[in-house]
């Protein structure tokens, strides 16, 4: 099972700060960027939270509104290419919590940044170099964070955690966590 499919289970950063989220996005609306197939936002629209899964996958928004089907709450899915330099396709200032998983485009930082309204909660998640060293993820260096980096990409946000290192898998992961709050 990939670790971006539907069926594959969050990540603990989100499921371990899931009232936080909850409570985040009653102040606007919740985005999972570049979801894939949907892991997050399906969790969090199990879960009775409202979510954008902004994606340029077409075939896997599809896969998630197959998986969506029947769920009370039904995440939306929105075609788009966050790797175009146009942002995020949401007013600045707006959204409640910003959810970024495996991906790692750093243009869109500042924009992330921007899209969150005062108050609002980013919480990434992706790959370090030490994870490019085991042979694993991504195919391109880029893709990868170097040590400490993922916190001072958003120097504007307030950091609540951060963890960087394996993951208790096996094999681990090797990845950086941020939860990182907008200052009011």
């Amino acid at each position: 099972m990939s670790s971006n499919s539907p069926t594959a289970r969050a990540s603990a950063l989100v499921t371990e700060h899931l009232e936080e989220i909850r409570l985040a996005a009653t102040q606007g609306p919740v985005i999972d960027l570049a979801c894939g197939r949907g892991r997050h936002a399906l969790y969090l629209a199990k879960s009775g939270i409202p979510v954008l899964g902004l994606d340029r996958n077409g075939d896997h928004l599809r896969e998630l509104e197959v998986s969506a089907r029947g769920l009370t709450t039904k995440p939306t899915p929105v075609r788009c290419d966050l790797e175009t330099g146009r942002g995020i396709p949401v007013r600045s200032g707006t959204c409640g919590v910003i959810l970024v998983f495996r991906f790692l485009f750093r243009p869109l930082a500042s924009a992330i940044e921007d899209a969150l309204r005062p108050g609002g909660i980013l919480l990434y998640e992706t790959f370090t170099l030490a994870e490019r060293e085991s042979g694993r993820g991504p195919r391109r260096k880029e893709f990868f964070l170097e040590p400490d980096e993922l916190p001072a990409l958003f120097p504007g946000l307030d950091v609540i955690s951060y963890r960087e290192g394996p993951d208790a898998g096996t094999p681990p992961t090797f990845t950086a966590q941020l939860l990182a709050r907008k200052p009011a």
